[in-house]
């Protein structure tokens, strides 16, 4: 409730030259962090780092970023060039307190954040177009908190919200400059790919 208020949602300062984009996977009682950093808008990979801290919060919905949270920092901490903008899977203020874990982790680091979750936590929406780059808003209690994002012609579609330090504009050009070949932004899939690989590793290890 106190970091819901300090939660700014407006236009990007300036161009971003680098973007990450983070995931975290769980194995018994630890929690993987990664962070994959990505010159933009070039899409270069330039650093991967993860980290592995104990779990300290139970399971409950909505409350993902106290569980997922710390492991994530100490990731984003672990890179060496700081991102200008950080693409989380999840939620921004397309939350039902108006905090995800992308306004969190956005508000405690003071760094532009968007949510971009593969589906709905809330709200109502209007299914947008069949073509790339085609979306609609996604309204809660009469308040726009997001938007549906059609990332590839013909596939389902995306959930972005602003997180922190950026509007829903942005963190729309932001998500589908980081679409290569697939649905999902290209930050976020090597998040994906790398804390699964970690996970296979340490649980045969």
């Amino acid at each position: 409730e106190i970091l819901k208020d300090k939660v700014k949602i407006t236009p990007l300062k300036k161009s971003p030259k680098y973007i990450a984009g983070v995931d975290a996977a769980f194995l018994h009682d630890k929690v993987i962090g990664v962070a994959c950093l990505y010159k933009y808008p070039d899409l270069i990979l330039t650093e991967e780092v993860y980290a592995v801290t104990e779990v300290l919060f139970p399971y409950i919905p909505g409350f993902l970023s106290f569980r997922e949270g710390p492991a994530i920092i100490k990731a984003i901490k672990g890179l060496k060039t700081k991102p200008d903008v950080i693409i989380f899977d999840g939620q921004g203020i397309a939350h039902p307190r108006g905090l995800g874990i992308a306004s969190h982790i956005g508000v405690l680091l003071d760094l532009p954040t968007i949510g971009c979750a593969k589906s709905r936590l809330i709200g109502e929406f209007r299914e947008p177009g069949p073509k790339k780059g085609t979306w609609s808003f996604l309204r809660y209690n009469g308040k726009i908190v997001g938007s549906v994002l059609r990332t590839k012609d013909n596939v389902r579609p995306l959930f972005v919200s602003s997180g922190n330090r950026i509007d829903l504009r942005g963190s729309l050009d932001i998500v589908l400059g980081c679409i290569r070949k697939y649905r999902i932004p290209e930050p976020l899939r090597r998040a994906d790919f790398i804390s699964k690989k970690i996970k296979r590793g340490l649980s045969t290890g």
